[in-house]
């Protein structure tokens, strides 16, 4: 049992690590976040199916697709629903974020279907036995793809020219432009790569757990207590939380029923923002006067 828990609880963890990635992302570049994230998640899992059993494409072309696809999402939320707002000094890209989430969404559901349907993946066939447990193959790839991810992302921020402008658009969006820096493009390429994560997440999870137009409703609401939770300003402290709050899930489904299993884990969640308000690694911000 302890081995089952443990394995899905970091694949889960991973999982939910690389969605609020995203929101970390784009919040550090531009300080606002995408709250159509977790339909990006749907969208990466929908377009994997059409494309691979649909349209029969070999799987990593489908999946190479599929990312595209979240990536261009990423771009059309941030210069549709949050650029016209943030050049107003509105903070309106909140409800429209959120609303182009629920368009995306049933639009999906209007031309995928409500039933959900099963994404076929090697990783996914005969259990193998670790410790006396069942474990599918891929439920030890996510963690590892999940921590790669993460890696490659930190490699790409410190080693890369793309990623020296975004961090430099982090931390002074007005200097970059006196630099000669193109903050509205930079912007959309960190929406972009926020879309590309979720749409990994929804790939990566899909085999497991079927694939339906609502099935990134919930993950993305958990990802962005994730994000909260691990400091949204952290990119470190946020996969640390989708870690913990993982296993946490893990466990208490495992023990006390999945009936039980949000009601506790969101209790957890308030209980240790109350102890530590700015996150796991986040700090609190500094006001000049």
């Amino acid at each position: 049992m302890l081995t089952s828990v443990l394995v899905s609880g970091l694949g889960l963890g991973s999982m939910y690590g690389l969605i609020a990635l995203g929101f970390h992302i784009t919040y550090a570049v531009s300080g606002t976040v995408n709250f159509a994230q977790g339909s990006a998640v749907t969208l990466g899992a929908v377009l994997g199916y059409w494309f691979a059993v649909g349209l029969g494409w070999p799987m990593p072309l489908a999946v190479a697709g599929a990312l595209v696809g979240c990536a261009l999402l990423g771009l059309v939320v941030e210069r549709a629903l949050v650029r016209p707002f943030v050049v107003r000094n509105s903070d309106a890209w909140l409800l429209a974020t959120v609303a182009g989430g629920i368009i995306l969404d049933n639009a999906l559901l209007f031309t995928f279907g409500k039933e959900p349907r099963s994404l076929p993946s090697v990783l996914v066939g005969r259990p193998i036995e670790v410790f006396g447990a069942g474990i599918y193959l891929l439920q030890l790839v996510i963690p590892v793809v999940g921590i790669a991810a993460a890696l490659a992302l930190r490699a790409v921020f410190r080693g890369t020219d793309l990623g020296r402008v975004l961090l430099a658009v982090a931390q002074n969006a007005d200097a970059a432009r006196l630099m000669g820096i193109d903050v509205r493009r930079t912007v959309a390429c960190a929406f972009a790569l926020s879309g590309l994560l979720a749409g990994a997440a929804g790939l990566l999870i899909a085999p497991l757990f079927s694939v339906s137009a609502e099935m990134g409703t919930l993950f993305g609401i958990k990802a962005f207590a994730v994000a909260i939770l691990g400091g949204i300003g952290s990119a470190t402290g946020v996969v640390l939380a989708g870690l913990l709050y993982g296993l946490v899930e893990a466990g208490v489904t495992a023990t006390l029923g999945s009936t039980y299993t949000q009601i506790v884990v969101f209790s957890v969640i308030i209980l240790a923002l109350a102890l530590r308000p700015d996150g796991l690694l986040g700090r609190a911000a500094v006001n000049k006067v």
